[in-house]
């Protein structure tokens, strides 16, 4: 987009913006007030996450509950523990194969043992 169209854009688009905030001031909204709401409601959504217990999820629930652990990932969990026995500490994922440091970061928050 170069300037005359994003001139142009703006030139088209500001009337409808401005007026949508006059409506919503008329209505006693803030625009800001609800785009604060609406940011604070996205907080607790992910403060509800679903956890995954790996001592005891099918390898269904570990692939479609964890980043970055698809189908054979998850297998291989589930083979892990079936062979080793219960994870005694999430930081012993790391030990299965194909899970590294990277995938333990971006599931600590939902791994529970229990």
């Amino acid at each position: 987009m170069n300037i005359t169209q994003l001139s142009q854009f703006y030139n088209q688009t500001a009337p409808l913006i401005k007026g949508a905030i006059f409506l919503l001031l008329i209505l006693g909204l803030s625009p800001i007030a609800l785009s604060t709401s609406a940011y604070a409601q996205g907080d607790a959504a992910a403060t509800h996450q679903m956890t995954v217990n790996i001592n005891t999820a099918d390898a269904q629930s570990l692939a479609a509950g964890l980043k970055g652990i698809g189908p054979s990932k998850a297998e291989e969990i589930v083979k892990y523990r079936e062979t080793y026995g219960p994870f005694a500490s999430v930081d012993e994922l790391t030990e299965v194969k194909g899970v590294g440091k990277s995938t333990l970061e971006k599931n600590r928050n939902v791994l529970t043992l229990e």
